[in-house]
């Protein structure tokens, strides 16, 4: 099961947590917990600036907490791994809100577009196509 605490209007964070879900599913992770937040762009600008030094909003944040190896051999009798936290900013966005949440939800599960050699965003580009975002 995804347990997933979302802070959003509630038919934003309803939309959210169904792509979450499938996109968890798709990627075979079965049991984890994470939080989803949509927040506007002076929230966001604060955010970027105490862990980026950024002062600007952007579009997406990715918090992880436990990591993906954590996913593999996690004990069936504890508490669900914490994936970590997304955060996302509708007002600095040029890609629709569920693409964001796959993209955050991604970094959650280790992968990195910044050093990687284009695997992350073509993963996104398969997973968002198979959920019919435009």
């Amino acid at each position: 099961m995804i347990e997933i605490e979302a802070q959003a209007e509630p038919a934003v964070a309803e939309a959210l947590e169904e792509v979450v879900r499938f996109t968890c599913g798709r990627l075979g992770v079965e049991r984890a917990t994470m939080g989803l937040m949509v927040v506007g762009p002076e929230e966001m600008a604060r955010i970027n600036w105490e862990h980026r030094q950024k002062p600007e909003p952007t579009d997406v944040l990715a918090f992880p907490v436990d990591g993906p190896e954590v996913l593999e051999g996690w004990p069936e009798d504890g508490p669900p791994p914490e994936l970590g936290d997304v955060v996302i900013c509708p007002e600095a966005a040029q890609e629709p809100l569920a693409t964001l949440a796959v993209h955050g939800l991604l970094h959650l599960l280790g992968y990195d577009h910044e050093t990687d050699a284009g695997e992350m965003l073509a993963l996104q580009d398969r997973l968002v196509d198979e959920l019919g975002v435009a």
